[in-house]
């Protein structure tokens, strides 16, 4: 008997404080990363990606944040979808998701599978009750999603180590935070180690994971008031001046969705 291998693929949704979701597939397996806009914009920019709902398998949650459950229980009602999310997620998220038909728990630490999809979720140091990023692995191919987290700890870059694609924060300019509107302490929140990563911050951390078959990074969750695409891009790119790196460097909007970039394994 023949096994058909399908190439993994990844195409972020959306990214930003106003709502973040990432599709993920292996032409057979088809996931949601979070869902945190309405049902209906998310179904408008899957179409727009030419990605169909009725492919769609189960939507799995990193943390309670509105900007990443608000259309989770709209979609897993209106497409009958399985919810995969920790117990104290699910109770934190609780009033924002609604009744769920289908909920199935995990636990941060251990890899558990959706469909042909092995997911390895693990602890991000974040303000949120049960906050987790996620490896998704198979056929020998695997990507890593780590947004939301104030520092990168020992663990994250242990799991993180030997990915071809990255999903990887880089939240705000330091100075431009200073510098900008918001209050005293949300600004202290966003500096802090259960916080947001920064430009400088992000791209120190792609310096320790770079290696030859990592090909794509995807700068995340962009603060709309304290950054910009242009000086993520730039911050990271000097950051790794001095680090031999052959992957692509794109930057995740807020407002669009980004390509559909398909990994073979190889």
């Amino acid at each position: 008997m023949t096994i058909i291998s399908h190439p993994l693929s990844i195409c972020v949704l959306a990214s930003g404080s106003k709502g973040n979701a990432i599709h993920v597939s292996d032409g057979h397996t088809a996931i949601l990363v979070d869902a945190g806009l309405s049902g209906i914009e998310i179904q408008r920019r899957m179409q727009a990606a030419d990605l169909s709902m009725a492919d769609l398998n189960a939507i799995v949650v990193s943390h309670e944040h509105s900007d990443h459950v608000r259309g989770v229980g709209v979609l897993a009602r209106r497409y009958g979808l399985p919810v995969h999310i920790t117990a104290d997620t699910e109770q934190a998220a609780r009033g924002a998701i609604g009744h769920l038909p289908d909920i199935n728990h995990f636990r941060i630490g251990r890899a558990f599978a959706i469909g042909d999809l092995t997911l390895r979720p693990f602890s991000t140091s974040h303000d949120a009750r049960d906050p987790a990023g996620f490896t998704i692995s198979t056929n020998g191919c695997k990507i890593g999603i780590a947004t939301d987290l104030g520092i990168a700890t020992g663990m994250v870059k242990q799991h993180l180590a030997g990915c071809a694609l990255l999903v990887l924060e880089a939240n705000h300019d330091p100075t431009m935070l200073i510098e900008g509107p918001y209050p005293w302490p949300l600004k202290q929140r966003i500096k802090s180690r259960s916080g947001h990563l920064s430009n400088e911050a992000s791209g120190e951390l792609l310096a320790e994971l770079a290696h030859d078959t990592l090909r794509h990074v995807i700068l995340a969750h962009l603060s709309e008031t304290n950054n910009t695409p242009e000086k993520a891009r730039e911050t990271v790119e000097q950051t790794l001046r001095n680090t031999p790196c052959r992957f692509r460097l794109h930057v995740a909007r807020q407002d669009c969705c980004g390509e559909v970039m398909v990994l073979d394994g190889r």
